[in-house]
């Protein structure tokens, strides 16, 4: 929700359908993205069972990192001050920082999340961290290429935003094919991560498959 606002992405269009500020006005968009957040910590906090309370507290302290300045807030706070730069004033590192801030580490908490209330290991927790930081940029990248290559019909957002906004992206960086290949090298990096789970990884590895693959 926050992410289509004005003051940040300006699109009309998720999945297909008019956005919240769009519907119901941006005052009460901010106020629903405000209690979705909030609503997320409540609930792990009264649905969580039979797990116990170590773990329980590292994931609420995981999802509020996240979402931080250092999480979520800081990588839009970046992504913006990039926006409309010239190609050569943002580096690919300056990209890879606003992912892994903005796109990764929501992937990231989520698939660590898991590890931890299913009672992983800290050494199968940092492997899924990897994994799932890798399969993050990955899913960027792919919004990048879709952003340039996708109609808005089959997207269900508006098409070609990204340039006419002058965001720097993985496309306007490395080109169409680079950005590509980038794509498939983390794929391949996230999947490396997991080889020591063997077939248990197999739904992973093909999420991984999904995420470059998709076409919206």
């Amino acid at each position: 929700i926050h992410d289509d606002l004005p003051s940040m992405d300006n699109d009309d269009l998720r999945r297909g359908k008019p956005t919240n500020h769009v519907v119901y006005g941006e005052d009460v968009a901010i106020l629903a993205g405000d209690a979705l957040l909030s609503t997320s910590f409540q609930h792990v906090a009264e649905n969580t069972e039979n797990v116990s309370n170590d773990r329980i507290l590292d994931v609420i302290i995981r999802l509020g990192k996240s979402v931080g300045p250092v999480g979520l807030a800081g990588g839009q706070v970046m992504d913006l001050e990039c926006e409309g730069k010239p190609v050569d004033e943002v580096t690919l590192d300056d990209l890879r920082w606003i992912h892994t801030h903005k796109t990764a580490t929501l992937l990231q908490v989520a698939v660590a999340s898991g590890a931890i209330l299913g009672g992983a290991t800290p050494e199968e927790v940092a492997a899924c961290e990897k994994y799932s930081l890798n399969i993050g940029l990955a899913f960027q990248v792919a919004d990048d290429i879709l952003d340039v290559t996708a109609s808005t019909e089959d997207l269900g957002k508006t098409a070609g935003k990204d340039e006419d906004t002058d965001k720097a992206t993985y496309p306007r960086l490395l080109g169409l094919e680079g950005a590509k290949a980038e794509a498939q090298r983390l794929t391949d990096e996230a999947k490396a991560c997991l080889a020591p789970f063997g077939e248990r990884a197999a739904p992973l590895n093909a999420l991984a498959d999904y995420i470059i693959n998709r076409k919206n």
